[in-house]
């Protein structure tokens, strides 16, 4: 029997009630669970509106009651190693990199004791041909790598994939992304995103138990292909909670996972003995000045402004110091440290505070003090800079706060406006801005997540808000990425890697400023094994993050 933080008082529980939706109402104590087993895990609901809602867990639905535990993917990549662990399929290769041949895994049923084999991914995925909003991977698409043409499943445990042109950009999604669903129920019943799955057969670790209208239990099966690698009996799934009612739910023990965004945990739930959490870099917020506009177009001014930024208090004031101040590379460290290029790996690759190189650098460039204070263009023309930050993002405001204030100092005259988020966007869509904050996704495909911040055709033209925001152009960049595109080649793939790396850090076409964190808060008192600075390992997929629980000893 799983133990809880301790006696909740009738006022807590009242207040629990209210704040999370009254979610605990006519909940039953879990089954009791074999030796070595955990009793039962709490999640959010993955449906915020599944009161009263359609039974249905199809996950190409648009609202599935869950899309983690039932159906599975080909394989999961670990955002730490960058390496691609097998699941459905046993592994991969590109003959050329126009083709992909995956191995799928045997040995596998489907919950209906139907043998699973290469011909259910390959209607998977023809399937999101014929019906697109099904093509979770963009396979048919033109979007980073050519469309496929063909998909074909040359026997029962191969597919080959065909496409019109290099695509190796596409694997990840492919096989991280895309849900396989038996073909012998999803192929009768048409458009499989509009098909009404209510008695689901996946070959996930978990099957159905009840439903309740508001509340979801998922079963650990018996004989799952993996039999000894998820030690949790049953999950709950339960309630949709914002930050004040999710920690209030983790303090009391009737939550154990939370991956919702609780501003310093470590005040809010930390300190409560039975909770913990673990932040990971996810990827890097990033100041984005306008590479179309000067003064934000010199790399030597943007460089200056990169070494005149304080980091350090700038994540002490947006994160409570939880995240770190971010690489210039937009490698995640510590996390990928092995993933560094060599030349970085003495200093991390780090535009360390330094206002004194900051004035440096913008006085070797021409950029002059002024008798007021204020710095003038290298043709004597006045400065001034608008930093437009998105209205009710508290963390975003705090960073905005920290860098005007460090630019002022360096004589740059520069203001900060609130604005609607959807006005902050359309001025990334029209180009009409000077400096915002931005995101480089932190993912594994680095011609998309680091190639795509930089490449020329990803620069929005008015109507679709597209990659690069910086509106960074270098024809060097562009054929530089194609080529990355176009190879399978791994050596060749972590040279143009290292390539756009550097164009990060010489270039500067955006600052990093800290990481943005991948965030998981979490009972102790109901697992162990769960990842910390100790023990780290990447909590993107809870599919990926359970096997590593184990019952409290």
């Amino acid at each position: 029997m799983r133990k809880r933080a301790g006696l909740i008082t009738a006022l807590t529980v009242v207040t629990a009630l209210v704040a999370g939706g009254c979610a605990s109402i006519g909940r039953d104590p879990a089954p009791a669970a074999p030796p070595g087993y955990i009793q039962e895990l709490i999640l959010p609901a993955e449906q915020p509106n599944s009161v009263q809602g359609l039974e249905n867990f199809n996950p190409y639905a648009p609202a599935p009651l869950t899309a983690t535990w039932l159906y599975e993917p080909l394989m999961i990549r670990d955002l730490f190693s960058c390496e691609l662990v097998p699941w459905l399929a046993t592994g991969y290769s590109w003959p050329d990199p126009q083709t992909l041949v995956l191995d799928i895994r045997q040995g596998v049923s489907w919950g209906d004791g139907v043998p699973f084999t290469a011909k259910d991914v390959a209607f998977t995925f023809n399937a999101a041909k014929t019906y697109p909003g099904a093509d979770k991977a963009g396979l048919w698409g033109e979007l980073f790598g050519a469309p496929a043409t063909e998909v074909v499943a040359t026997d029962d445990a191969t597919v080959r994939i065909t496409f019109a042109g290099p695509a190796a950009s596409k694997l990840d999604a492919l096989v991280n992304t895309m849900k396989i669903v038996p073909e012998h129920i999803y192929g009768a019943g048409g458009d499989i995103t509009t098909y009404v799955d209510k008695t689901p057969v996946g070959t996930g670790p978990y099957q159905v138990g009840e439903f309740n209208g508001r509340r979801l239990t998922l079963v650990r099966k018996t004989d799952y292909w993996q039999p000894d690698a998820y030690k949790v009996q049953q999950i709950s799934l339960e309630g949709a909670y914002d930050a004040n009612s999710g920690a209030l739910k983790l303090r009391n023990g009737d939550l154990d996972y939370y991956t919702g965004d609780i501003p310093n945990p470590e005040r809010s739930v930390a300190r409560n003995n039975a909770t913990d959490f673990y932040y990971s870099p996810a990827g890097t917020t990033v100041l984005a000045p306008n590479n179309e506009r000067f003064p934000t177009s010199d790399p030597a001014f943007r460089t200056a402004m990169a070494y005149g930024i304080d980091k350090a208090q700038l994540a002490r004031k947006a994160s409570f110091g939880v995240m770190e101040p971010a690489s210039q590379t937009m490698v995640k460290l510590p996390v990928q440290q092995d993933l560094l290029p060599g030349k970085y790996q003495a200093d991390g690759g780090y535009l360390t505070y330094d206002p004194a190189k900051a004035a440096q650098l913008l006085d070797d460039a021409g950029y002059r003090m002024g008798p007021d204070g204020l710095r003038t263009g290298p043709n004597g023309e006045p400065i001034s800079l608008v930093f437009s930050v998105q209205a009710g993002f508290v963390d975003y405001l705090a960073m905005g706060d920290v860098i005007v204030r460090n630019l002022k100092a360096l004589g740059i005259d520069i203001r900060l406006i609130a604005t609607d988020p959807n006005a902050v966007d359309a001025q990334k869509k029209s180009g009409d801005f000077d400096m915002l904050l931005d995101y480089v996704n932190g993912g594994c495909v680095r011609a998309k997540d680091l190639g795509g911040k930089l490449v020329s055709s990803q620069i929005s033209t008015g109507d679709d808000l597209l990659l690069n925001v910086a509106r960074y152009r270098n024809p060097d960049v562009d054929a530089l990425v194609a080529q990355y595109e176009a190879t399978t080649d791994e050596a060749e793939q972590a040279d143009y890697a290292a390539q756009l790396i550097d164009i990060y850090y010489e270039q500067v076409p955006y600052i990093a400023l800290q990481y943005a964190p991948s965030r998981l808060i979490y009972n102790t008192d109901a697992a162990s094994g769960w990842p910390s600075t100790e023990n780290p390992y990447p909590t993107d997929n809870p599919l990926y993050v359970l096997p590593h629980l184990r019952p409290v000893s």
